[in-house]
C-alpha cells in the first residue's frame, strides 16, 4: 500500500502540479499585497476627500451601511493580474514544454458536430449514433 503511495507521488505530473501550486500562492501573496497597497489607495482617492472610499452610503453616520464598490474592483484588478501571470509564467512555458516532446497541450477542442433530433452538439464528428436520443447520425 505504501509502495503505491510512493510511485503515485514521484509521478512527474504530481510535482509538476504542487510546484506549480506553490508559485501560484507565492505569487497570490505579491498580487495581493501589491493591490492592497497601490491599487486600493488608487481607487478610495476616487471616492474624495471625506469619502471612505469608491462607493456608496446606504445610512448616514454608519460604517456598515457602506457599499465598497473599490474593494470589488481591486478584486477583479487582482484577478486579471495573477491569471495573466499564471498563463504566461506557467502555461506558456509549459505548453511550449509538451510540445518539445510531441504532445499537445491546453488545444483547440476537437470539432464536433450536432444531432439532426435532439439538437445536441457534442457529439464527436465520427459519432454514427446519438449518445443523447439514441438516433442516427451521418458521418461527416
Amino acid at each position: 500500500m505504501l509502495k503505491g503511495f510512493k510511485g503515485f507521488l514521484m509521478q512527474g505530473e504530481v510535482i509538476i502540479i504542487a510546484v506549480g501550486l506553490v508559485v501560484a500562492t507565492a505569487f497570490s501573496t505579491l498580487v495581493k499585497a501589491f493591490t492592497d497597497s497601490v491599487i486600493n489607495p488608487i481607487i478610495a482617492a476616487a471616492g474624495g476627500a471625506d469619502s471612505p472610499g469608491l462607493g456608496v452610503q446606504l445610512r448616514d453616520e454608519d460604517p456598515s451601511t457602506f457599499i465598497d464598490f473599490g474593494t470589488f474592483i481591486s478584486a477583479i484588478i487582482y484577478f486579471i493580474i495573477f491569471m495573466a501571470v499564471i498563463y504566461f509564467v506557467l502555461i506558456v512555458p509549459y505548453r511550449a514544454f509538451e510540445a518539445r516532446r510531441g504532445n499537445e497541450v491546453f488545444g483547440d477542442p476537437a470539432p464536433t458536430k450536432a444531432c439532426p433530433d435532439c439538437l445536441s452538439s457534442d457529439l464527436p464528428m465520427g459519432a454514427t449514433k446519438c449518445m443523447h436520443c439514441g438516433s442516427a447520425v451521418a458521418v461527416a
